[in-house]
């Protein structure tokens, strides 16, 4: 029985590790094309590769959908530690370069995503080519160690936690609506009026019907009654320029439009909450230099931007 494995063998052997692991997670063969910048066919043919030398099953096909068998869930598990293994030992080595280099995995809030990070990928890339990107735009919370990401961007009041964050910039909450349903509906003096009007909700508010505001006589609360709710933002905001209702939204969003007087600020005098804007990352020992590197670049491009405070 042959007891040493080649070097060729090896590296094969953490091909396919990576190639299952994508497929895996992208819960398909298709899903896993593009990350792996591989045919279905090559892809395909290393999951099998793969199965063939071991000699189980560790997927189910169906036409439909891709699940683990038993012995894919352990194999799974056991390769993903195996690769995070063998990126905390490149990112050791790397720190002494200072050079980014390898797959960064980012998650950012859609509409900001889309309005303020759009370029910034590419032009960090630019700056280091040996660095390439997965960036997943979601309004949800993600779990950055469980989930596997690098970085985080977050626009909250940020809670204590285990991760580390560094400040970016902060945007401010503002209640607006367009001139034209102020001239049908009636502008509100006071928060409390915003009770009787129509409200455009964004679902993912943490304070959700509730609104909040600082003024002269202190904080004021007001329960709305939407007639429209939604996850996005974006549909808030064109809601808004539709003529459709008040929408509570942040100023990198509805700056530009509060400028141009398309919305109008109410209330100005009663102030809702600024939020920050972090990069937030998981508590290590070591951070590796591409995360540095793009968090720096990060507080750079932000420093430029500009939106009403």
């Amino acid at each position: 029985m042959r007891l040493t494995i080649s070097i060729t063998e090896t590296m094969d052997r953490f091909l396919e590790m990576r190639v299952f692991v994508q497929v895996v997670e992208a819960r398909s063969f298709i899903g896993a094309v593009e990350p792996l910048e591989m045919s279905k066919a090559a892809v395909s043919r290393y999951v099998g590769e793969l199965e063939s030398r071991l000699g189980v099953r560790l997927l189910h096909r169906t036409t439909r959908k891709l699940s683990l068998t038993e012995e894919g869930e352990l194999f799974y598990l056991r390769c993903k530690d195996i690769l995070s293994g063998v990126e905390a030992a490149e990112s050791e080595v790397t720190l002494r370069t200072g050079e980014a280099i390898g797959l960064l995995r980012v998650s950012a809030p859609v509409s900001f995503g889309i309005l303020h990070l759009g370029d910034v990928w590419a032009q960090f890339k630019a700056r280091h080519p040996k660095v390439t990107f997965d960036v997943t735009l979601t309004d949800r919370v993600v779990d950055i160690v469980e989930d596997g990401f690098d970085l985080a961007v977050r626009i909250s009041r940020l809670q204590s936690s285990s991760l580390i964050s560094r400040r970016l910039a902060s945007t401010r909450m503002v209640a607006c609506a367009s001139p034209q349903y102020l001239t049908t509906h009636g502008r509100p003096e006071h928060p409390s009026e915003f009770a009787a009007h129509n409200v455009i909700a964004y679902s993912h508010w943490a304070m959700h019907d509730e609104w909040e505001f600082e003024g002269p006589e202190g904080q004021v609360k007001v329960r709305t009654n939407p007639c429209i709710r939604t996850n996005s933002g974006d549909i808030c905001r064109a809601g808004a320029l539709a003529h459709e209702g008040i929408i509570l939204q942040p100023t990198f969003l509805v700056g530009s439009d509060l400028e141009s007087g398309a919305l109008i600020e109410l209330c100005p005098q009663y102030r809702a909450m600024e939020l920050g804007i972090y990069a937030v990352y998981g508590s290590r020992k070591l951070v590796a230099p591409k995360v540095r590197l793009l968090i720096d670049f990060l507080v750079e491009r932000l420093e430029k931007k500009h939106w009403p405070s």
